[in-house]
């Protein structure tokens, strides 16, 4: 029987906690009544931990009837019971985040310590991210691509990715896999997009971003030298 919590974190993709949870009486009722601390001591990283109260506190602020989700993954099934929500045109800062030489670590170490490796990756860059205010919107493989003006936007969202960007490549290096230090980079770029909820007969994609921006991120990203954050800067900017 899949419980409704499971559900939930599923969603977060962070359903390897909901056998803890449950063994401690912790439903989703329960959950939102849990301190950072709480969820330290269950066992949950700094990025899963942030990344958990965030989806809470979103879960709070939705409407009732819209599917609570920190990530903006596609997820498979009958999306005509679910509401498509407007599309908005907004600025936004993207930051794509990628650690570097992946490719060839696969090769070099077993699969199952290769997916603990990503693991605390993904858990570095993530915190790096929401401690910054920003919405991951999606785990690439080694890539993480967060939005910082959506779905909440202030005036400082591209200092805001900033600070996280190089955060995040800093903490990285304190991971080692096959005996040495790991290394990410980022790229930043800020611009117009619409943005909202794309979906289809079968598929649901949550913060669906349309324009140029994130692909300029990827780029930038694509040039960085390890340990180094490239940011566009827009004329005017």
């Amino acid at each position: 029987m899949t419980s409704e919590l499971a559900v939930f974190l599923e969603a977060l993709e962070l359903g390897r906690y909901a056998g803890v949870l449950a063994d401690n009486d912790v439903d989703l009722d329960v959950l939102p009544d849990l301190s950072d601390e709480d969820l330290r001591e269950l066992g949950l990283s700094l990025g899963h931990r942030r990344k958990l109260l965030t989806a809470l506190r979103q879960r709070s602020e939705s409407p009732p009837d819209v599917a609570p989700s920190l990530s903006a993954g596609t997820v498979v099934g009958d999306a005509s019971s679910t509401r498509e929500d407007d599309a908005e045109r907004r600025q936004l800062t993207v930051m794509f985040c990628d650690l570097v030489g992946s490719s060839q670590l696969s090769t070099q170490i077993d699969p199952e310590e290769l997916r603990e490796v990503l693991r605390r990756y993904h858990d570095a860059v993530t915190g790096a991210v929401v401690a910054q205010g920003g919405h991951v919107a999606k785990l690439l493989g080694d890539g993480v691509l967060a939005y910082f003006g959506w779905p909440s936007a202030h005036e400082d969202d591209a200092d805001h990715a900033i600070r996280a960007a190089l955060a995040a490549v800093a903490e990285v290096p304190g991971i080692l896999a096959a005996g040495a230090p790991l290394a990410a980079r980022a790229g930043i770029a800020t611009g117009p997009v619409v943005i909202g909820d794309m979906m289809g007969e079968t598929v649901r994609e949550r913060g669906a971003v349309a324009g140029a921006t994130p692909n300029l991120a990827a780029r930038l990203q694509g040039v960085a030298a390890p340990g180094e954050v490239v940011i566009h800067s827009a004329p005017g900017g």
